[in-house]
């Protein structure tokens, strides 16, 4: 059965690959994204700009900057796979990696968070 899996675009360029060639990769990124969409094993997704805002019990911080470059989210996508490492083998497949991205892929929970339950927001003990 097929589940959906959160793709996350992080890192940064690497600064030994020229501009043309990291233009080409985009260009071959966004024909393999397109066909994977055509194809029903991406859902859309998007780039993030680099704006953004932090809201906590703190209140609301927009001043940034919010992660370190390692962590910067530059966009997302969803992945449609029958498993973790299916999703992760389509994702391997991406132009763009060669060039400094990286990608983290989490399983979408379609349960709803319980202070009952463990998740990603229980803290450690």
């Amino acid at each position: 059965m097929n589940s959906d899996f959160l793709l996350l675009s992080r890192g940064k360029w690497d600064v030994n690959a020229s501009k043309a060639d990291i233009e080409a990769d985009i260009e071959r990124f966004y024909a393999w994204y397109d066909a994977n969409v055509a194809a029903g094993t991406f859902k859309p997704g998007s780039r993030l700009t680099m704006d953004g805002a932090i809201v906590s019990r703190d209140g609301i911080r927009n001043d940034g900057p919010f992660a370190e470059g390692k962590e910067v989210i530059g966009g997302y996508w969803i992945i449609v796979a029958d498993s973790l490492e299916a999703a992760a083998a389509l994702a391997a497949q991406s132009p763009v990696v060669k060039h400094g991205i990286l990608y983290e892929i989490r399983p979408l929970e379609s349960t709803r968070g319980s202070a009952y339950r463990t998740t990603n927001e229980t803290p450690q003990s």
